[in-house]
């Protein structure tokens, strides 16, 4: 037996994906001449209600040649400190393009309190001091939220950075990675949280089981200058529509079972939280994550390791807390067994 609870990062290309990329029309997209791309793109950008798209190789790509298009050297990325960008993109925002993380604090469920955000903008100012300061660059949001376990964050959230952002002139970027999730669990289309931001980072192959590739979207001439920092990055790509083919099905076909994964979840959870002195961190699950923490680090970690033998894999969070992710490919019955699995090694391993 093996169930991978890992990430929704572990699909694999569902058969018409496969075949898509057999099919697939190319041209060198540096030129522009890949019409699969070209339309992948498109739909990306009619989807998010934006003017343009670029495909890029990955999220923290897409991130990162988002955040250089926004802003210089030397600028603050104003984001959430239990923020994706700030945590598992290898500071390339700061290796790479010399800008400057200023993280605010996360509440539970995602959002980022508007006070502490307003305070991190450090605004220009006619004195000597303010030349001590870094200046506001771009700020950073991101949906659904990962670790803060799977939470969507609001629209109407969205709103209230959005009105602060105004203020200052400053462009809103979203690390949109889960956002079809969102959409989905709450029933409402993405346009309603990317009308508020300035940019969007969308994921191909989280939960949507493409192989490989993220999507930038924003006006035109942000995407244009967004496609200058991916060919910077070493991202221009060929003949790629090999792999934006399969990005056109998830898009068009995949979005829709993710309310599988959700259901899915929520059995998970309920298995998870009959552990006893085992306590999901955050208590709500919104979509597809469920994060859970245990009474000790030492036995999280011990957990994580038995189960991996048992053939139940899962991903450690570090501090005590583990993750479970649903996707493509894991069932109901999966899930059901997994808690059967867990509650035996829970047993076994950290029992009295």
């Amino acid at each position: 037996m093996r169930i991978d609870l890992r990430s929704d990062t572990v699909t694999v290309p569902t058969p018409a994906m496969r075949q898509s990329m057999a099919d697939a029309e190319v041209g060198d997209d540096v030129f522009g001449d890949d019409p699969t791309v070209n339309r992948l793109e498109t739909l990306a950008a009619e989807t998010t209600g934006k003017e343009a798209a670029v495909f890029v190789a990955s999220g923290t790509m897409g991130n990162l040649a988002s955040l250089l298009a926004h802003c210089g050297r030397g600028r603050d990325v104003i984001l959430g400190d239990e923020s994706h960008i700030y945590h598992y993109e290898n500071g390339g925002a700061s290796a790479l393009g010399g800008l400057v993380f200023r993280p605010v604090r996360t509440n539970a469920d995602g959002t980022l309190p508007l006070d502490a955000l307003r305070a991190a903008i450090h605004l220009p100012a006619h004195n000597y001091h303010y030349y001590h300061y870094t200046r506001p660059g771009v700020i950073c949001l991101e949906n659904t939220h990962n670790r803060c376990g799977g939470r969507i964050v609001s629209p109407e959230h969205f709103a209230k950075v959005a009105a602060i952002a105004a203020e200052h002139q400053l462009p809103i970027h979203l690390d949109g990675a889960r956002l079809f999730n969102a959409a989905v669990a709450a029933g409402r289309p993405v346009a309603d949280w990317t009308r508020h931001v300035s940019s969007v980072q969308l994921c191909l192959s989280k939960g949507l089981s493409a192989p490989v590739g993220s999507l930038i979207c924003g006006s035109a001439a942000f995407v244009d200058e967004a496609r200058r920092m991916r060919k910077i990055l070493g991202g221009g790509m060929r003949q790629a529509g090999v792999i934006a083919a399969p990005g056109i099905i998830a898009l068009t076909e995949m979005v829709g079972r993710l309310a599988d994964d959700h259901r899915n979840a929520r059995i998970l959870a309920d298995g998870i939280a009959a552990l006893p002195g085992v306590v999901l961190d955050p208590p709500e699950v919104d979509t597809n994550i469920v994060v859970f923490r245990m009474p000790a680090v030492a036995q999280a970690e011990a957990l994580e390791e038995a189960l991996g033998r048992a053939g139940v894999l899962v991903s450690n969070f570090g501090g005590g807390r583990l993750r479970v992710v649903t996707h493509d490919g894991i069932t109901e019955a999966d899930c059901r067994a997994a808690v059967d699995v867990m509650a035996r090694v829970w047993e076994d391993t950290c029992g009295t």
